[in-house]
């Protein structure tokens, strides 16, 4: 835990704070705190600063807060993830967060399992967790938005042309895509596909809104591999 994120429920004055469960034995187990001692925190969707420890009994810890500087910049991009495995699905949400993506769009493909659409990871409570995890890790406080999209074709007709609107529309398809751009200046919007791709009438869709496709060559990446890859190119 590289940041301590804090809610308006924490305050018990107007400077300090009392936080309990997990994160009071990250603050045991990892960061060993002890009175006295300065941690880095943040609000959840505000400033980020320093939390003064005064007080650590058994069930509880308290702090004084010092808010003085803004999160990190988000990047400009929307990602459209075709929905994986709901393991796969924790994993890469963790890292869109991580990296600063702060829309992600989470849509079905024909090679999706519809049953995945059914996984308890998909209730907002555990997707927040997820999203909670990597703002942890990266040291932000702005929480992704997350949209659910399990009807492939009225999505990509009724809201694609408006979504990437703005913004250059890039879709990995190694079977036909160029290669990847690198650095791309001004918002984009990046669609991936599940491990074996979108099909040919998803991609006509997907053209049919201005997309470009995209490749990072010739190997076959999953998803997790394949995510990160193209945003440190694009971004």
């Amino acid at each position: 835990m590289n940041l301590i994120l804090l809610n308006h429920d924490d305050f018990v004055t107007g400077d300090r704070v009392r936080i309990t469960g997990r994160r009071l034995e990250q603050v045991r187990s990892v960061h060993r705190a002890a009175p006295g001692d300065e941690l880095t925190v943040g609000m959840i969707g505000g400033r980020i600063g320093t939390g003064t420890i005064i007080r650590l009994g058994d069930s509880s810890l308290d702090m004084t807060l010092s808010l003085d500087r803004d999160p990190p910049a988000p990047l400009p991009l929307t990602v459209i993830l075709s929905l994986p495995r709901p393991k796969v699905m924790r994993r890469v949400l963790y890292s869109l967060t991580v990296l600063g993506v702060k829309r992600i769009i989470l849509i079905h493909a024909a090679r999706v399992e519809k049953s995945y659409w059914q996984t308890p990871f998909l209730q907002n409570d555990a997707i927040r967790a997820q999203l909670l995890h990597g703002l942890e890790q990266s040291r932000d406080t702005v929480l992704p938005e997350v949209v659910q999209r399990s009807r492939f074709k009225p999505f990509a007709e009724d809201e694609l042309p408006a979504l990437v609107r703005g913004s250059v529309p890039l879709v990995a398809h190694p079977p036909a895509g160029s290669p990847c751009p690198r650095s791309v200046s001004g918002p984009v919007t990046l669609a991936v596909g599940p491990e074996g791709g979108f099909v040919p009438y998803e991609i006509d869709l997907f053209r049919k809104a201005g997309f470009q496709p995209v490749t990072l060559g010739s190997r076959i990446l999953n998803v997790e591999t394949a995510v990160p890859s193209l945003i440190a190119r694009i971004a």
